[in-house]
């Protein structure tokens, strides 16, 4: 199973969305920069490094980087079964998860960007991590230090990151030396995230939060607050706002990715952070970074090495996925219809799917087996026809979605394979 991880502020990297100019994902800068009011290109392609790592930039930058890099991957007609993401990178996953929408999770992180800003600038916070230490041991140094720090990270056992003043921050590294740490790094940030001098954030984003119509997650998201799943749509609000102030329980959120039956990681973004803590936390995993367009290839070769390209493109629109897998793409741009015999009203869910986004079209799995040739939908005015056999087990696209030529629209097994 397929778990996308999005990375956090701290993944920027100067020019990182430059080799992705060409791209058709690319468009999700545009629509991006006119959610946000900001020009979101300029930053990915041209600013330096300084202007780039301001708490405001760095974020947007980041979380609209991990949508264009989202964006290719669901082209390729790969989606994940769970989804989580490291601080801003929690944004990314929910807009992944259809929790919220795109336009919405831009105006959230202009928010939240802007009070974090804010509130680090009237603080004067400072951040380091302490590699080779216990989290016990982290948590005793920030209490021993009887000043202003907290545990703001667990990342990976023997990996936490303490914030707070500059001074608590001092005394408590100085204390996690005698307590034997292998090593401190001061990070270079602007602000105590994710500790109680956050808390001046915490009313601006609520505010921006209240305005957001959030959804039932299509795939389970991992909260950096508890590391728990939460499939509450009421329950995300909350979260967001606690998040500020809260630790991120990195390692914990992917232990519960694992125990969900993740086999593979794959981290949707820029940076490569996530991979090396999943590598740290679980050995055993199978970790993927994709940060630019020559990743996507070594994705196809790593989870579907045996995709091809239907035989006839120009009468019937698909992708070989797996042995027993099988993706419908769009052969146009355009507004999706599915067809509506395929619709059992009241169905329930086929096992596997996770749930369904507003407006997507459920399926019951007696009346969704598909031979080749027959119609499945519209895109404008054109039919969509499956050039294969198989049982419908996911609707990829929803009903009115404006999709693209090649984005994957429906999801199909072979007869005897379903999930």
């Amino acid at each position: 199973m397929l778990a996308f991880t999005f990375p956090g502020q701290g993944s920027q990297r100067f020019q990182m969305g430059a080799a992705w100019v060409d791209h058709p994902s690319w468009e999700v800068v545009t629509e991006a920069s006119n959610a946000s009011g900001v020009d979101i290109a300029y930053l990915l392609t041209e600013a330096p490094i300084a202007e780039l790592t301001l708490t405001f930039n760095a974020q947007l930058a980041t979380l609209t980087q991990s949508l264009v890099v989202l964006d290719a991957i669901e082209r390729l007609g790969f989606s994940p079964g769970a989804c989580a993401g490291h601080s801003l990178g929690e944004y990314s996953s929910l807009i992944a998860s259809g929790a919220i929408e795109f336009s919405e999770g831009l105006r959230l992180a202009v928010a939240r960007g802007h009070a974090m800003a804010t509130a680090a600038a009237s603080t004067r916070g400072t951040m380091a991590a302490l590699i080779g230490i216990s989290d016990s041991d982290a948590q005793a140094a920030c209490y021993r230090a009887e000043s202003d720090v907290w545990v703001a990270n667990y990342n990976a056992p023997g990996q936490v990151v303490i914030g707070g003043t500059f001074e608590g921050v001092e005394k408590a590294c100085e204390v996690a030396t005698k307590l034997g740490v292998k090593r401190v790094i001061r990070l270079q940030v602007s602000g105590a995230f994710h500790t109680p001098l956050m808390l001046g954030a915490r009313a601006e984003l609520r505010d921006a939060l209240a305005q957001v119509s959030f959804q039932t997650p299509e795939v389970p998201v991992v909260s950096n607050v508890d590391g728990h799943f939460h499939d509450d749509r009421d329950e995300w609000p909350a979260l967001l706002s606690a998040q500020l102030c809260s630790p991120v329980r990195w390692y914990q959120g992917v232990e519960t990715l694992i125990g969900f039956g993740a086999t593979t990681l794959v981290e949707v973004g820029p940076g490569g952070v996530l991979s090396g803590l999943a590598r740290r936390i679980a050995p055993e995993l199978h970790t993927l970074s994709v940060a630019t367009p020559d990743d996507l290839d070594t994705m196809m070769d790593v989870i579907a090495p045996t995709k091809t390209v239907a035989m006839d493109p120009n009468v019937h629109h698909g992708e070989h996925l797996y042995i027993s897998e099988r993706v419908v793409v769009s052969p146009s741009t355009g507004i999706f219809s599915p067809e509506e015999s395929l619709h059992a009203p009241g169905a329930g869910l086929l096992p596997g799917t996770g749930g369904m986004t507003a407006g997507m079209v459920d399926t019951d799995a007696r009346d969704a087996h598909l031979n080749v040739g027959d119609l499945v939908g519209r895109v404008g005015v054109a039919d969509v026809r499956t050039p294969f056999e198989g049982v419908l087990v996911r609707w990829l696209a929803t009903a009115g979605e404006r999709v693209q030529e090649g984005q994957p629209l429906l999801w199909l097994k072979v007869e005897g394979e379903r999930r």
